[in-house]
Order: structure tokens, then C-alpha cells, then sequence
């Protein structure tokens, strides 16, 4: 039985029925031990969900934090955010952490182009706008210095690594106050149709748990704690 027939409706069921712990789990049992980025990245609001395709992008430092004034300081960038398509998430890596690498103005014209959201391995800025437009946004926190003189974009739409993590363009981006996985297109049929099977057998759990039975039993019956 297919319980999704587009992204649109994978991505509704993963956010009422799952969340990123109950698919980490499921990836574990498959044997997909590394596919969650770091812990400092986080949401810059708890209630913050993020679910969509990776839109990939590679950043790098520049040596000094003088550019030449005749190139672009942002490198690709404006090339990588004007391709997002909807439900595709800016996932970027590469730099330093000493400057932010997604702010307020990128999420205006995320938004605007239907994108899920933006999860970056470093900071961000301009953190009141974000929330503001209420633009799903995970990063290690705010921090207001520019990457214009001290970074750019060199690649987007090609594979990426993130602390151990591989991300191809494409791959499923999910995470929210407890952490950002990612899972992989050659496994998301599989991955989602267990973790809506487990997440659906948590809720038996928890009604038994509720009206008085045991852990032990719980766990003989169902399988599952």
C-alpha cells in the first residue's frame, strides 16, 4: 500500500504524524548510522519544523577580508538561492564559523520562491526578520558578521559533507528542536513507510502506558520503547 503518492503528501504525514527521533530510529535498524548533522544546529525558534528536498551548497573562506571590488564577495550565491525550487531547503556548508551564512534578505526570496526553509553548518543573521517571516531557519545561532568580505559560494547542486554526513542534492532534509537528519533518496520509501509504522505502534505505547500497563509488558506486547 502506498501511502504517498508526491512529496507534497510525504512531507504533510511526516509533519503530523513523525519527527526526526522516530526516523533516526528507523535509519539506525537499516543500518544508516550516520544522518544527523551536528547538535549545535539548531532552530532559531523551538517550534521551527523544516521538511524538504536538499538544495546543496559549498562555501569557502577567502584568505584575507579584502575582495577585489570588481568580483562578486558572495561568489554564487545569488546564482544558488535564485534556483530554489518549492519545498527545497538551502543546506550549506564549508565555511569557518565566524561569520553568518544566511540572513534576512535570503529569506525573503526563499520564501517568496516557495522554498522550506535554510540549515546551515554555522551561523546566522538577522534573526528577528527571520522570525518575523517565520522562514524555518537552523543554524548554530545568531551572530551579525557579514560573509561578504570573509567567504563565498563556489558550488551548488553537488555533494556535500557535513561533519561525516553525506548530502546530495535531492536527499530529504528533516529536523526540528531536537535535530536535523538527512535521508537518503535511494532509502526514503523505506525509511518513511517504517517510521509512520513505528510512530503509529508509539501511539498503541503510549494509550497502554497511559491506562496503567508495565514497561516490561508494554515492550513484550508491543515491540516497542
Amino acid at each position: 500500500m502506498t501511502l504517498w503518492q508526491s512529496d507534497e503528501e510525504l512531507f504533510a504525514l511526516a509533519r503530523n504524524e513523525l519527527f526526526p527521533a522516530v526516523v533516526g530510529d528507523v535509519m539506525d535498524k537499516l543500518g544508516l548510522l550516520r544522518q544527523f548533522l551536528p547538535p549545535q544546529i539548531k532552530p532559531l525558534e523551538n517550534r521551527m519544523v523544516v521538511i524538504g528536498r536538499a538544495m546543496t551548497v559549498l562555501e569557502e573562506d577567502l584568505p584575507g577580508e579584502e575582495t577585489d571590488s570588481d568580483s562578486n564577495p558572495f561568489g554564487l550565491m545569488f546564482h544558488a538561492l535564485d534556483t530554489m525550487k518549492p519545498r527545497e531547503v538551502y543546506i550549506c556548508t564549508g565555511a569557518s564559523p565566524t561569520y553568518a551564512l544566511w540572513g534576512g534578505l535570503m529569506s525573503t526570496r526563499a520564501r517568496l520562491l516557495g522554498a522550506a526553509g535554510a540549515v546551515v553548518n554555522g551561523y546566522s543573521r538577522d534573526t528577528n526578520e527571520i522570525l518575523h517571516l517565520k522562514f524555518p531557519t537552523f543554524s548554530f545561532g545568531g551572530y551579525a558578521q557579514d560573509q561578504g568580505p570573509r567567504g563565498r559560494v563556489v558550488d551548488y547542486r553537488s555533494p556535500i559533507d557535513i561533519d561525516g554526513v553525506k548530502v546530495d542534492p535531492g536527499d530529504i532534509v528533516f529536523g526540528d528542536n531536537d535535530g536535523v537528519c538527512v535521508i537518503p533518496q535511494a532509502a526514503e520509501r523505506e525509511v518513511f513507510t517504517a517510521a509512520l509504522e513505528k510512530a503509529r505502534g508509539e501511539n498503541q505505547v503510549r494509550k497502554a502506558l497511559e491506562a496503567g500497563m508495565g514497561t516490561v509488558e508494554a515492550f513484550e506486547t508491543y515491540g516497542i520503547m
